[in-house]
This record gives structure tokens, sequence and C-alpha cells, in this order.
């Protein structure tokens, strides 16, 4: 879905959309499982000079491996949003552009307007905590025999000190 800059001057839009797997490209080991479903409200800004205004409710659930033991970690994302996107202007300058404190959270777009998919996978990738795991008490992997600590047990010793670092400690 793409709103135009032309039929948002007409009129609000109001969408209702549910996307299939692969329908959004999310990049990366992250994949959508089940319909991502998104409904909201696209409309331009009066006085703005194109500016445009996204705000709805996204609901998705996404899969991308733990970042201790690499087994499936689901995320749910159930948000909403509420995006701003003003178009970009070209200068010939090629210094820094100096941005007002509201303007950093404003996205810009190039053209006649603004698709619903780009918004929503910057939206997504923006929601997405820092460390996906696969829940809370996950023991990850072994850092010496690489066995999950999950499933089973291993006899490797937790090791506490490097040993490059030995020749150090007959020092002081």
């Amino acid at each position: 879905m793409f709103f135009t800059l032309t039929e948002l001057e007409h009129h609000p839009i109001f969408y209702d959309v549910t996307y299939k797997p692969g329908e959004v490209q999310l990049g990366g080991e992250l994949a959508q499982k089940g319909g991502l479903q998104v409904k909201g409200k696209a409309e331009l800004l009066r006085n703005t000079l194109g500016e445009i205004r996204l705000r709805g409710h996204v609901q998705v659930e996404l899969e991308t491996p733990c970042d201790r033991c690499l087994e499936p970690a689901r995320i749910p994302i159930d948000s909403d949003f509420d995006l701003f996107y003003r178009p970009v202007v070209k200068t010939d300058a090629h210094g820094e552009v100096h941005l007002e404190e509201g303007e950093v959270e404003i996205s810009f777009y190039e053209g006649d307007g603004v698709g619903l998919r780009d918004a929503l996978r910057e939206f997504i990738l923006l929601s997405l905590p820092m460390r996906a795991v696969c829940r809370e008490e996950c023991k990850g992997l072994c850092p010496a025999c690489g066995v999950n600590r999950n499933t089973q047990g291993c006899a490797c010793a937790d090791q506490k000190t490097d040993p490059r670092w030995a020749a150090l400690k007959g020092l002081g």
C-alpha cells in the first residue's frame, strides 16, 4: 500500500491490512510467523509542505535465533505507532545538516509519497529488543565444548581466568 501526496491532499486514508510472511522484508535471520496485521490512518498534515503522518496499530510474531543458545526465540510485537515523514530537501551543501530537537524522530521520504511496508519495516526493526532470548532462564551454549546447556550438561569446568594472562600472576 502506497500513500501518495495527491490522494492525501483530498482526504485521509484508513487502512486495515494483513501481510503474509515474506511480504515485508525484515532481513537477516528475522522470520515472520503468521500474518502481520496493521490498521490505522495516513494523513497529510496541513501547513507542513508535505509532512505525512502514519498512525495505527501493528501486531505480529517474529522468530529469530536466541542470542544465548541459538534455538528459536519468539518476539511478539503488539504496539501502537505514530510516525512522521517529511519530504527530503535537496541541498548543494555537503556539510552537516542542523536538526531541531523534535526533528530527530521524523523520517524522510523521496518522491510522491510513503509506502506502508517500508514504514512498518522501520518501526518493527526499531521495536526489537537488544537481545532476543528463547526464555529468561536460558543457560546458553558452553563456551568450551559448544553444547546447549538447556538440553544437557557438560563436564567442562568454568574457567574463570584467561590462560593468556597467567604470566602476569607472578607480578606484584
